[in-house]
């Protein structure tokens, strides 16, 4: 029986993977590197960002990291603060569940509370958001996902984790939770080392915790 649920954020409770993408190409794009949007996306989804731009200067010739970090970080907030929407169902589902719950993101503590606070979400984790930075683990390591549950009182194996990335996914079978896959692309799919269960509208949850 499913007794507390662990959401990671973008792409999960939040859209702000599109919008992070987008940022990702225009700073490239000022750089004089090309690469498309659908491809910053799929790099990006659930990395670790010092992980990405690493991957980024190995193989675009990427330099500045430093600089390309601090101009993604300030442009992104900017862009997340005016345009990002929560997901859809994300606010009716947050809103209305009775059971522990909490958000566990390799994002920064800083863009977790943008981005939580712009979708109108942050009244409903006061307190039980936690951040990679903060622990010191980042998905696929199950560190992250072991803490979230210590914080919400709950065993691994009764948490349901609902994530939209390998990664997330990864962290969430090391770490012995249930999982339940979001709105999982093909290629995602082929990427786990094990199948999940995949829902297309966050609002499903509810059937999962009722089953």
């Amino acid at each position: 029986m499913i007794q507390g649920i662990i959401f990671d954020s973008d792409g999960t409770l939040v859209d702000s993977e599109t919008l992070s993408a987008q940022v990702v190409v225009e700073l490239l794009g000022e750089r004089g590197i090309e690469m498309g949007y659908e491809e910053a996306l799929q790099r990006f989804r659930g990395s670790e960002f010092a992980k990405f731009a690493g991957l980024l200067a190995a193989d675009r010739g990427l330099t500045g990291i430093p600089q390309f970090t601090v101009e993604f970080r300030e442009r992104s907030r900017t862009r997340y603060a005016q345009e990002l929407l929560p997901m859809p169902g994300a606010l009716e589902l947050v809103s209305t569940l009775t059971l522990p719950k909490c958000v566990a993101s390799n994002g920064p503590r800083d863009k977790l509370d943008t981005c939580l606070s712009a979708a109108g979400l942050a009244p409903y984790f006061d307190g039980l958001v936690f951040s990679a930075y903060e622990v010191g683990s980042w998905k696929p390591a199950p560190g992250l996902i072991l803490h979230a549950a210590r914080a919400i009182g709950v065993a691994p194996r009764d948490c349901l984790l609902v994530e939209d990335s390998v990664a997330g996914i990864e962290a969430g079978l090391a770490a012995g939770v249930q999982i339940v896959g979001y709105r999982l692309e093909p290629d995602v799919l082929a990427r786990l080392s094990q199948p999940v269960r995949v829902i297309q509208d966050l609002l499903d949850v509810r059937g999962l915790i009722a089953a």
